[in-house]
């Protein structure tokens, strides 16, 4: 097995394994790409395209968002019966190889600027990664021990949450500049390609049903996922608490930009490090989790997590609290905006948020990948895309609704506290009782 295998030992001796390295590279250089590609082109649409096409661009960027969840809707069944079907590795180097056909249409959509071919390739990336996600957490229990499952999850959540940041501020950095498309065009084929080549490291699997039938009626096959699951009441809760965290994260990410505008009073550059300071937060909170719990897959620390992230979110609310914006004020920059208490305040509770979140969904993938059977894991996983996509979708609903209904953005993140107050007692009970499960059967 892959070094690490002592629950005590450093995460980052994984890194040392081809177990588990070449994996994470690929994923990473994927997750970078993605919203490097998703970054440039909402605002190139923003600034630019919809201006020329006469249309709101509030409009495009929301039909983005659909565009972007739809496929795993649609394909996450069908992803699942791949991965139990056939040989992991191989599968993983196919789709990588398809992200570079997409990448190279992106590069036609950027040079032309049309945005119906854009919109095309966001659908096939997201399509891409439908299908890679079950791939990718169903490898990680076939090469490694289950006391590295916590240090490789906290890995890889880390990553992910680092590389969505990077492809985003670069994303949006690059595309508007001199040689803007010929950049960005450049860099999502070549970090494609780079994908492709790291994913040939990856050490091959075991054929978990290769006597499989597909079967392709999507809805019947998306509901018959979460019905295949729902009996295993801690592989159920868990994967409901997985798109718990997607339903708040969500909510947090999409109010960003409005959050610095429209409260505090500050530019892009504001809403930028707020994105920074939550990812590098999610990805500090992943990385402790396994000095916690060195190796133990647990869930002891999940309702904590959630009231911390429950109580930080109330102090978030009275952080916010500030006299309304007058009219046509300038707004402030990102030096001016570090010069107040209050505001770093605004920051220490982003990062506490965030870092409880990375503590709190962790130990909830490695028990998914613990106490699934091998033949099953890669269907619950599919199942998790589904209900990360629904809670997304869900997110984006209620956001909607309680901004129409007059609440502030602050008011959201109140209503987010409670909500997850709510979960973490929920949580802690199936918590509990799995505890006592597992001193029954000692």
């Amino acid at each position: 097995m892959a070094a690490g295998g002592n629950g005590g030992e450093s995460q980052f001796s994984l890194f040392k394994s081809r177990k588990f390295a070449p994996l994470f590279v690929t994923m990473f250089l994927g997750a970078f790409n993605d919203n490097f590609f998703k970054s440039a082109m909402v605002i190139l649409i923003t600034y630019r395209l919809a201006d020329k096409a006469a249309i709101d661009a509030r409009i495009l960027v929301t039909l983005a968002a659909g565009v972007l969840i739809l496929p795993f809707v649609l394909f996450s069944s069908l992803a699942g019966q791949l991965a139990d079907k056939y040989e992991r590795s191989s599968l993983v180097r196919k789709i990588k190889l398809v992200e570079i056909a997409v990448m190279s249409g992106a590069v036609v959509g950027f040079i032309f600027e049309s945005i119906s071919e854009l919109m095309v390739v966001l659908f096939l990336m997201g399509a891409q990664s439908a299908f890679f996600g079950p791939l990718k957490y169903s490898i990680l229990p076939q090469h490694l021990e289950r006391s590295e499952l916590i240090g490789a999850n906290a890995l890889i959540e880390s990553g992910t949450f680092l590389a969505i940041l990077l492809g985003t501020i670069f994303g949006g950095i690059f595309v508007l500049g001199d040689w803007g498309i010929p950049l960005v065009s450049a860099l999502v084929t070549g970090v494609a390609a780079a994908g492709w080549a790291a994913s040939f490291f990856i050490p091959r699997t075991r054929v978990v049903n290769p006597s499989m039938k597909f079967r392709f009626n999507v809805f019947k096959e998306t509901l018959a996922l979460v019905n295949n699951v729902r009996p295993r009441r801690d592989i159920f809760l868990s994967v409901l608490g997985i798109s718990w965290f997607y339903f708040v994260g969500g909510t947090f990410l999409s109010q960003f930009p409005t959050y610095a505008k429209m409260v505090i009073g500050a530019d892009e550059e504001v809403a930028t490090l707020f994105l920074a300071v939550f990812s590098v937060g999610i990805a500090a909170g992943s990385l402790a989790c396994n000095g916690l719990l060195r190796g133990e897959v647990s869930g002891r620390y999940v309702p904590p997590a959630a009231v911390g992230m429950s109580v930080i979110s109330v102090l978030l609310f009275f952080t916010s609290i500030r006299p309304p914006l007058p009219d046509g004020a300038e707004l402030i920059s990102i030096l001016e905006f570090l010069a107040s208490p209050m505001n770093i305040a605004v920051l220490l509770c982003l990062l506490g948020i965030s870092f409880a979140g990375g503590l709190y969904i962790v130990p909830l993938y490695a028990i998914i990948q613990s106490r699934s059977d091998e033949a099953d894991l890669a269907g619950v996983t599919a199942c998790t895309n589904v209900m990360d996509s629904l809670f997304m979708v869900i997110s984006s609903v209620a956001t909607t609704a309680m901004l129409a209904a007059g609440l502030s953005i602050p008011q959201i993140f109140l209503a987010m506290a409670g909500l997850t107050g709510i979960a973490a007692w929920i949580i802690r009970g199936a918590v509990r009782d799995q505890m006592r499960q597992n001193e029954t059967a000692r």
